[in-house]
């Protein structure tokens, strides 16, 4: 089958969130499998070449329709990790991709609707119809819309389009003029609350919207949370339209690169080990402990790891510091946030636990130090608002930290309670909570530090069992080629 994904980033060479990852790792897993798989993106100025292969140009002279005129472009081809690139240069004076940022621009939706333009425009040039063309979130989200209103036209008619959606939170809302500016035209066709208006603000359009409605599949990133924004509210306001084309929508959950996240050969930890021999795990306790200068006890370590956004759970995650080690624990945090307010408090935070010897917050982030952090504690805490999908999780499993998370979208779909769940035993893998309040963490967290102060055995299964999960890609480029296959004819 041949796939082409139109996205914003790529892991490692355009790397802002989770969506980098999930390209890379599916298109990775879907060329193992033999499948044909081309990634087109930006040619940003802060891509990381050294990482990428191969870099050339390959079309020098390409032009788009753009804002009543065209814009020339260049096309440069490379590999990044193994996996074929196109990367799209334009040459015009608004200079789109050269800001030294991915996103954060005043006119961000104007340089993703060129970005989707030029994606389309040079497929049909280069007389190429990949059976896939699958976007990514709201930067890539009027592809589709060209394909189908533009290109079909023009006889490019073989190509369908999947769309995930791995934030509902950002859709991309922009005013009508963009309909002139891309070459859509026709207000009186997209102005509609059936095609791109928005159903909150008739006076703007929503290019996630836009996606959802002219793509032919549509897919976020995990099952519950497929349920969550259709009935749950968690949609932000696109319930009422992912409820009209619920027939071709549904979760596929996310997975991990196991090549890169491995224990067993991860470079970054102290002492490497696996599920047979996973007491050698807390040798990176004592590595991490010296590193932090916490007490070199054993004592329980509790971890967060991740982007400090309200949505993370930020009042739990300040509670648990202060529970965990009430109840005889310590706790490392490694993160940042975007919100200088947010920033400012956790330095704080950081500065008054400075003399403790049993809390540690890393402000800040560093790869190789969470999967020091991954490797070195015992729980790892993620009690989130809301999760489509969730990484850290899964990272924390593959390196056998238990996982402590609030019951929503695939945090539910990937840890089940060791005390309550359904599952049998062996497939019983963390502590699980409910509601979103000091009360529902507390459960879980009580339990889980106790389960390690008096039944070590118990826990060391649990861990075990953690590392024995697959939440590779095998399951969900499987589950993705199957969406492609019921959308080709």
């Amino acid at each position: 089958m041949d796939i082409v994904h139109i996205t914003a980033e790529l892991t490692p060479v355009a790397k802002v969130g989770g969506l980098g990852d999930v390209v890379a790792g599916l298109s990775a897993q879907h060329q193992k499998m033999g499948e044909s798989v081309e990634i087109i993106l930006p040619k940003y100025d802060c891509l990381l070449y050294d990482q990428i292969d191969d870099l050339e140009m390959i079309v020098d002279d390409f032009k788009v329709p753009w804002d009543h005129g065209m814009v020339d472009c260049a096309i440069w081809k490379g590999k990044v990790h193994g996996l074929s690139c196109l990367f799209i240069d334009p040459k015009s004076d608004e200079g789109f991709f050269h800001r030294n940022a991915v996103y954060g621009q005043v006119d961000d939706i104007q340089r993703f609707a060129f970005m989707s333009r030029a994606a389309i425009e040079y497929l049909w040039q280069s007389d190429r119809q990949p059976d896939i063309i699958h976007c990514h979130d709201w930067p890539s989200a009027l592809a589709p819309v060209f394909l189908f209103e533009i290109y079909q036209q023009l006889g490019m008619t073989r190509s369908r389009v999947c769309f995930t959606i791995h934030n509902f939170k950002h859709q991309g809302l922009t005013g009508r003029d963009l309909l002139e500016t891309t070459g859509l035209h026709r207000q009186d066709y997209f102005c509609r609350t059936d095609s791109l208006l928005d159903s909150q603000n008739p006076h703007v359009l929503n290019l996630t919207k836009g996606g959802i409605v002219f793509s032919n599949f549509v897919t976020t990133v995990s099952p519950s949370h497929a349920i969550e924004v259709m009935d749950e509210e968690q949609g932000f306001g696109l319930e009422p339209v992912l409820q009209t084309h619920r027939a071709k929508f549904t979760g596929i959950l996310n997975g991990l690169d196991y090549d890169f996240f491995n224990p067993f050969t991860d470079p970054a930890i102290d002492i490497n080990y696996d599920a047979d021999s996973i007491t050698d795990k807390a040798n990176n306790k004592l590595a991490l402990q010296k590193l932090f200068s916490l007490n070199e006890e054993n004592k329980p370590l509790v971890a967060f790891i991740g982007r400090l956004d309200p949505q993370k759970g930020l009042d739990l995650v300040e509670h648990a510091i202060q529970q965990s080690v009430q109840l005889g624990a310590q706790f490392v945090l490694l993160g940042s946030s975007l919100d200088p307010m947010i920033q400012k408090h956790f330095k704080s935070l950081s500065n008054h636990y400075d003399d403790s010897q049993d809390i540690h917050l890393e402000i800040g982030f560093n790869e190789s130090l969470s999967r020091q952090i991954y490797a070195g504690s015992d729980f790892m805490l993620v009690p989130s608002r809301f999760e489509p999908c969730g990484l850290t999780q899964l990272l924390a499993m593959r390196y056998g930290s238990v996982p402590v998370v609030r019951e929503t979208g695939g945090l539910a779909d990937t840890v089940f309670d060791v005390d309550y769940s359904k599952y049998p035993e062996s497939q019983r893998n963390g502590f699980v909570f409910k509601d979103f309040d000091k009360t529902g963490l507390d459960s879980a967290l009580n339990r889980a530090i106790h389960c390690y102060q008096t039944q070590p055995q118990r826990y060391l299964e649990i861990s075990r069992h953690a590392m024995l999960c697959d939440y590779s890609w095998n399951q969900p480029a499987q589950d993705y080629l199957q969406v492609y296959q019921s959308i080709v004819h």
